[in-house]
């Protein structure tokens, strides 16, 4: 607080105090000659209320830097009290001493101790009152900051852990392009170089996502075609698929949600000429609908590293209130993803 606000407050403060001394003593201040009584209330008033405000931010400050409200508020409270009204009495005592002697209302010679402690009870009154509009000033302050600062760890912990799930994406489907081209090269070379060629392509559809938290529904679709695609150099016709999607552009998904999941069918199913793996992707409502006949390997060749589902599962925690739904049933498995619309 600056020095022209604290002598504005506590002028207000003074006046306060001398308008109601006014109403009490009504009588006394409008007889003839009493007039001064009222500048002299006003000083007064004036001098008491900077002590003790000065004094309530003092200890204020002095317990701020070492004990908080939040951690430890029943001792603070307790401080709090005992420092100012201690403050109070001995500032209170010397004020009164000091006006009353220079106002010669007594000598060095014939103190009044009893007098003047009583002329520090109505201060210690209005120091409770300063008291309280102090402790509840530095307590909401302090609460306010401590939520602050908690939401601020907490936005940073969300947005480290959200970035964290996006870096898993890269090297994942790196992982597994790669095992799949290790066993088409054995198969095919004219196959691999032309899944490398692809894999390029869409590898620089991963780099340029990645960072993305949410990506429009039209431009995931065509990054999945394109996967479907490659995959189909590997398995030809014992992959099949389908993609009836209309309305696109006022919907959002996160990122490489489809290639996980589209990923997940390849790895975890049958796919061959008698048995052909059928994957289907369209829309229901306010869900994206990605399913596939539900064959599973017998041997599983691939270890599953357990990030796909997971994976699109915590970052719709992040994104919406709505979560994906997962229905397995014993032709078909099936994923709803959820889309956010732009307005979102």
């Amino acid at each position: 607080m600056s020095l022209p606000q604290f002598i504005l407050i506590n002028v207000g403060i003074a006046l306060l105090i001398t308008a109601i001394n006014f109403f009490i003593n009504f009588d006394f201040y409008t007889t003839p000659g009493n007039e001064i009584g009222i500048l002299r209330d006003f000083g007064f008033g004036f001098v008491f209320s900077a002590a003790l405000s000065f004094g309530g931010s003092q200890v204020d400050m002095f317990f701020d830097k070492r004990m908080s409200w939040i951690q430890k508020p029943a001792k603070r409270l307790i401080l709090t009290v005992v420092t100012y009204m201690a403050y109070t009495f001995i500032a209170s005592f010397l004020i009164v001493f000091t006006l009353a002697y220079f106002t010669g209302q007594f000598t060095l010679d014939d103190i009044p101790w009893s007098g003047i402690g009583q002329g520090t009870e109505s201060p210690m009154l209005f120091a409770l009152i300063f008291m309280a509009i102090f402790t509840t000033r530095s307590w909401l302050f302090e609460w306010r900051k401590s939520a602050i600062e908690a939401e601020q760890l907490r936005t940073e912990k969300i947005s480290t852990q959200y970035q964290s799930l996006k870096n898993q994406l890269n090297p994942h489907f790196l992982f597994n392009s790669l095992n799949v081209l290790s066993n088409l090269v054995y198969e095919d070379a004219d196959k691999s170089a032309e899944f490398i060629q692809k894999l390029s392509k869409i590898y620089r559809y991963v780099l340029e996502v990645q960072q993305e938290e949410l990506v429009p529904l039209e431009k995931e679709l065509g990054f999945a075609k394109n996967y479907l695609e490659l995959q189909k150099l590997r398995f030809e016709d014992s992959l099949a698929y389908s993609i009836k999607v209309t309305d696109e552009e006022s919907r959002q998904i996160p990122p490489l949600s489809l290639q996980l999941l589209l990923e997940n069918a390849i790895k975890h199913n049958e796919a061959s000429r008698n048995n052909p793996l059928f994957i289907e992707i369209f829309i229901d409502e306010n869900d994206l609908i990605v399913s596939n006949t539900y064959q599973p390997k017998r041997v599983q060749h691939e270890e599953s590293t357990g990030i796909g589902l997971k994976n699109i599962d915590m970052r719709y925690e992040f994104l919406s209130s709505r979560k994906p739904l997962i229905v397995n049933s014993d032709d078909e498995f099936v994923v709803r993803l959820p889309m956010i619309a732009l307005e979102e």
